[in-house]
């Protein structure tokens, strides 16, 4: 294909803006897909991103268009997801691409995604094409909405294209923009290969399959290739493109995009945003932007039954081959038995993961609280660690200082709801860092916010104080120190580590409370008293007693002399001594879910 008819582009937009339903009318539009072939949300070929509504995994499509000026075009489309949580997945398909469709609802104007992923693309050196998507719903204010866009962005309103993709409504001219403004590849198809893995996945039969758009050279068929960041070397078992099924060619050349399955067992060997060249004639450095994508909370996942721990394990092997982003690591608890410790992006890739793991492989878990990474600075080495999970803490004497990772997040609401916001965020300890007014009767506010208290119930919480309207985004900013210990929960005077969490001292007694009472509802009652306490340290701070089960052995005594009563009591007193001595507490799953619903009422 002559490189000035390929056009590479991708769509961006906040979460439910549109964007599959473009890509379905897109793909309709170009004759790629018959209408047999037609459903909703052709590029969402997982069960759970067709329930949720929302792209999890990037994809990709190959469609020939036919233009208005008689020549046909090969465009590249790739599908990014807009959840928050899978950016990096979004960062690395804009690097593969000339230009963005950036599509806003018409009815809900410009959001927080839609802010995050047009900065990306700018940074990327994307072409805009701005798009109003749902005309259509009578609550529709385009006209106010590309008023919007042009304060922003500062495209004029008059070329903002409406648009409704789910009635097909002007698809015809976002094809046309994109091939009057996303330039075409430039690169040299002479050059050594060089090719960028924007996405993969593992298939049983080819191995691990890498999406690469092809920047420099050309590959053939049967030639070996070599990944720069580890140095694989591996012959290719197929390579092709995506229409939108994989179809097998002979060559990939400069500015396309295809996939390549390389055989290879595992994800980790061919990593998203890694550079794939050929081993007998390598390129001399790698595209730049690659960087290992970093996991920000974590949380432990267990079996219910211990002798489910080899399935589990399995599951999350077969997972990561899809989801390079999962990273896990076995971990032992005295409540919980054997489980694994894993890493997210975010508490909606979290959500996934499990839904996968309970879903696909038919497993029951218990999830423990999700935590952050923490630093912790040791008092006499100075020697810096991370910690995973508050288990791992060590001795406060030892400790000079912890610090915990800060976000900077954007809000975008209506101007109405700005005081409902800001006590939300005081109570989280944020920060105000500043504030914009993009159009009238919205603000963005800007601020920074430990990672900690947004990753539980932030987020329900500003939906729910502001009815939905307002919208967010956030980056990491960094790690700061705070004064911070760990809260144990003993049950009948024995930790339990599953239970334990790192909080704000001036949050600590609070939270101990809190923990302590939503406990003692939750724990069963046995024969002997079961105390439930919350320490800091060596300090109890709360403290509440399971009342035990207590047999009337003084029925039978009707009368007669009072040293008999007194010795029955007695006896049974001792019996429940002994027992409290010998006897375990089982905590429930209800106990362990109970840390996530400490909310802030």
């Amino acid at each position: 294909m002559d490189q000035s008819k390929i056009r590479n582009f991708c769509i961006i937009a906040h979460i439910d803006h549109g964007k599959s339903t473009l890509a379905d009318r897109l793909l309709q539009e170009t004759g790629t897909l018959t209408e047999r072939e037609m459903q909703e949300q052709v590029l969402d070929d997982m069960d759970l991103e067709r329930e949720k509504g929302v792209t999890i995994k990037a994809s990709a499509v190959r469609m020939n268009y036919t233009a208005k000026d008689g020549e046909t075009y090969e465009m590249n489309l790739i599908d990014t997801p807009g959840h928050v949580d899978f950016a990096y997945e979004v960062s690395r398909a804009l690097q593969g691409c000339e230009g963005a469709i950036l599509v806003v609802d018409a009815t809900q104007g410009i959001e927080a995604q839609t802010l995050a992923n047009l900065y990306l693309a700018v940074e990327s050196d994307l072409e805009i094409i701005p798009v109003v998507n749902k005309i259509d719903l009578p609550a529709a204010q385009p006209e106010d909405v590309a008023e919007e866009i042009e304060n922003i962005i500062g495209i004029p309103a008059e070329e903002v294209i409406p648009i409704s993709a789910k009635m097909g409504a002007n698809i015809e001219q976002v094809l046309e923009a994109v091939v009057a403004h996303v330039p075409p590849p430039h690169s040299d198809p002479d050059d050594p290969f060089r090719a960028l893995v924007f996405d993969s996945h593992y298939d049983s039969y080819k191995g691990v399959i890498a999406y690469v758009r092809v920047f420099e050279g050309a590959l053939d068929k049967r030639q070996w290739i070599r990944m720069m960041s580890n140095d694989v070397t591996v012959e290719p078992i197929e390579i092709g493109i995506f229409s939108p099924s994989m179809k097998p060619v002979e060559r990939l050349t400069a500015g396309e995009v295809g996939y390549i399955a390389t055989g290879l067992k595992t994800v980790r060997e061919c990593r998203v945003g890694d550079t794939i060249t050929l081993r007998d004639q390598p390129a001399a450095e790698p595209l730049p932007g690659y960087e290992a994508v970093k996991p920000m909370v974590f949380a432990g996942f267990y079996p219910t039954e211990g002798e489910e721990y080899a399935l589990l394990k399995e599951a999350l092997e077969r997972l990561q081959l899809n989801d390079a982003a999962l990273v896990y690591e076995p971990e032992t608890s005295t409540a919980l038995n054997f489980g694994f410790r894993c890493g997210f992006l975010g508490l909606f890739h979290m959500e996934i993961i499990q839904e996968r793991l309970e879903r696909e492989y038919d497993l029951d878990l218990v999830a423990t609280a999700p935590s952050v990474r923490y630093e912790v600075v040791m008092a006499q080495t100075g020697e810096v660690r991370i910690i995973e999970s508050p288990a791992e803490l060590p001795d406060e004497n030892l400790i000079e200082e912890i610090r915990e990772p800060w976000m900077h997040v954007q809000i975008f609401l209506p101007e109405e709801y700005y005081g409902v916001v800001m006590d939300l965020v005081i109570k989280r300890r944020g920060e105000l860092t500043g504030q914009e007014y993009p159009a009238p009767g919205r603000v963005v506010l800007k601020y920074d916010l430990p990672l900690s208290e947004i990753i539980i119930d932030f987020y329900d919480k500003l939906k729910s104080g502001t009815r939905g309207y307002a919208s967010m985004d956030y980056e990491f900013a960094g790690y700061r120190a705070s004064k911070l210990v760990k809260l144990d929960v003993l049950v009948a005077k024995t930790p339990v580590d599953a239970l334990a969490m790192i909080v704000h001292e001036d949050d600590a007694y609070h939270r101990g409370q809190k923990l302590v009472t939503q406990l003692r509802k939750l724990i069963p009652r046995q024969m002997f008293e079961v105390p439930i306490q919350a320490a800091t340290g060596k300090r109890v701070i709360s403290r509440a007693n399971v009342k035990a089960l207590r047999k009337d052995v003084l029925a039978k005594c009707y009368g007669g002399d009072v040293s008999r009563k007194r010795k029955l009591l007695e006896k049974q007193k001792k019996g429940k001594k002994r027992m409290k001595m010998i006897g375990n507490v089982e905590v429930p799953q209800e106990a362990f879910m109970a840390v996530l619903k400490l909310g802030d009422d």
